[in-house]
Formats: C-alpha cells, structure tokens, sequence
C-alpha cells in the first residue's frame, strides 16, 4: 500500500489522485492559517520553489482539529495562504488529522510512521516525508523547521 491508494479533494473542489504524484517526493503536511507555527507555510514554499523542478511536492492539508486555529471555508484558508505566504504547493479541503473520521491518506500515515507515544497526530505542522514509491519514509514533529528536512529530500530525490 502507499499514499497513491488515495484521493482527495483540492481546496478548489475536484477530487485529486493522488498517484498523479507517483515518482515524486512528497512531504505532507497538516496545516492550520492561525497557529504559532503558520509561518512554516513561507519556509514549506522555499523547499516547494527549491526542489519541486526536481520531482519534489509539499501537499497542505488544511485541519480545524487543534484549537480552532484555521478558517471556515477553503476560499479564506486559500486567499491567506497565497496572500501571506506567496503558496503555490497544492492545497486541499480541510480534513480531520485525526480520530473517527480522520481522512484515510492520514489514517496509513499515521498507522506507518507513529509519532512519539502514539500514532496520533498531535497539533498542526505535522510532516511526513514520502518516497518516490509512495510509502512513509519519516514522521516529522510541528516543532521542527521545513529546512531541517533538506538533505532526507535531496537523498530521496537522488534516489
């Protein structure tokens, strides 16, 4: 199994495949417009603009579950993110991370790369980083910075 089991939608509305991404790196995030750690969206887009040339992808997954920290519709979660922070990475809808009706790309996350005492996903900016096969290679915590990810990117991509 890997991630290009799944789809899911676009913060525009159209379901999305995402084996469309198969051969590609891909570092998934879970993200939120109103949280200490938002300003990793302009750090997101840096590794976006560096790497995407050479098959690399950020996929934000937009989640209201921690605290309240994003906005109702996709249409302000997408104007804020491009208006703030210059995103061009493909967004989607707003989905649960987590719990009963977590979205099912992160139930096999989580299920393949469990966090520190759990397979939850604990707050927002949570990363897992994908090889070109799909399959979770590794589980980032919130705290840590998008640029900290660069040589396990460039390894992969050299894969």
């Amino acid at each position: 199994m890997s991630i290009y089991t799944f789809s899911a939608r676009t913060i525009s509305g159209e379901e999305k495949s995402l084996s469309d991404y198969k051969g590609k790196v891909v570092l998934v995030v879970n993200t939120a417009s109103k949280c200490g750690f938002t300003p990793q969206y302009k750090e997101l887009q840096k590794l976006y603009e560096t790497y995407h040339a050479q098959g690399f992808e950020v996929l934000g997954f937009p989640c209201d579950q921690f605290a309240n920290q994003e906005f109702e519709s996709n249409e302000e979660i997408q104007h804020f993110c491009k208006l703030n922070y210059g995103v061009t990475f493909p967004l989607f809808s707003k989905v649960d991370v987590k719990g009963e009706n977590a979205h099912p790309l992160f139930k096999y996350l989580t299920a393949n790369a469990p966090g520190f005492l759990s397979k939850e996903i604990k707050w927002n900016f949570t990363k897992f980083l994908v090889n070109k096969q799909g399959e979770v290679v590794k589980r980032y915590s919130p705290t840590t910075k998008p640029e900290k990810l660069q040589k396990e990117i460039e390894k992969l991509l050299a894969e």
